[in-house]
């Protein structure tokens, strides 16, 4: 039963995230500030702190890390505040005064304020505008914030305790669920190292997002050479970073995403029957989560599961594009031809 609750809520939950980025004002733009965000403080904090500082024990690389983690609100803050097109100062203004808040609480604080900020803008007198700025936006941008963090609190930790405790009664079946979901999350708008990062996710549940990520590189490198998505460098792209080619990805996501589902799920399954674990949240990154789990388990079962999840990628990478040989695809030529006739109507119509 929880292993449901826990599941539909995440699906709930990824569902407003899909709905903020189509329909919301800059809500594309804001949740790609959102990803860079995450990348920011805790692909950061993944590599110096956990590998830095706790594999390699150099303390000054540490307190790199764990400094780059403790700014997820500031980050946030000001990159999304810049997504939306508030200057770099004024955003920068605004992600200070969110030090200390979480990811969430700081991102939804920043956007939803960066709007007021550049109504002063538009309205105050230059010069004038900055006194108005720091004297009520500062700290509004901080009271909002703070008023959020009970409530991602209350729902996204809440789904992720019940993920992580759910995880121990029934691995395999999470293993499915949470590999397929990530993974397909890590090729969409939403970040699988943001959504890990705000679930608060660790232990087995992590290990199975950081490892099913890396396995998904082999995945889409396959796939996207197989289906001749792009060129060699679209192709090597995807690999490393899928949100690279986020906009191939929206063009095609019938074919990419159940591909994704398919091999995360498979990965899920093997990581799940290995007992590894993680307990650094927010490393669903195919290079960092991999350094990472060295840290906590024994370096030759990581090295043999990584193996065989890079297996599994490429077979379903090859699988997928065996399903869909006929299916009518939008390759990266046919998207460029048609953002320059755009940008030519739009043009002739100015």
């Amino acid at each position: 039963m929880d292993i449901i609750k826990g599941t539909a809520l995440l699906l709930f939950v990824l569902g407003l995230f899909s709905l903020f980025s189509y329909k919301a004002p800059k809500g594309m733009k804001a949740m790609g500030a959102l990803a860079g965000a995450a990348c920011a403080a805790f692909l950061v904090e993944a590599f110096q702190r956990f590998v830095g500082g706790d594999i390699l024990k150099i303390d000054f690389l540490g307190e790199v890390g764990d400094a780059a983690g403790s700014m997820g609100g500031v980050a946030a803050a000001s990159l999304v505040a810049i997504s939306v097109g508030a200057s770099p100062v004024y955003a920068l203004l605004l992600g200070v005064s969110c030090a200390g808040l979480g990811l969430l609480p700081g991102f939804i604080a920043g956007y939803l304020v960066a709007f007021v900020v550049k109504l002063i803008e538009k309205k105050v007198p230059g010069g004038l505008d900055l006194i108005v700025i720091i004297v009520f936006c500062a700290p509004l941008v901080r009271l909002v914030g703070e008023l959020m963090e009970p409530v991602v609190d209350a729902t996204l930790l809440n789904i992720g305790g019940i993920i992580t405790e759910s995880a121990n009664s029934n691995p395999v079946i999470m293993g499915i669920i949470l590999g397929g979901v990530i993974t397909v999350v890590a090729t969409a708008p939403l970040s699988s190292m943001a959504l890990t990062a705000m679930l608060g996710l660790t232990g087995m549940p992590m290990a199975i997002g950081a490892l099913a990520v890396f396995g998904s590189s082999f995945m889409n490198y396959v796939l996207f050479d197989r289906m001749k998505f792009g060129d060699r460098r679209t192709t090597i792209s995807v690999a490393v970073e899928p949100l690279t080619q986020a906009h191939i990805i929206s063009a095609n996501p019938i074919p990419i995403y159940v591909t994704n589902f398919i091999g995360g799920a498979s990965a899920g399954v093997i990581i799940a029957l290995s007992g590894l674990i993680n307990d650094a949240s927010g490393t669903a990154t195919p290079i960092a989560g991999l350094a990472v789990m060295y840290g906590f388990n024994d370096p030759l079962k990581v090295t043999i599961v990584a193996l065989a999840c890079a297996a599994v990628g490429a077979l379903c990478g090859l699988l997928g594009s065996m399903i869909f040989k006929n299916y009518k695809i939008r390759t990266l030529e046919e998207l460029e031809n048609q953002n320059q006739k755009e940008a030519v109507k739009t043009s002739l119509a100015g």
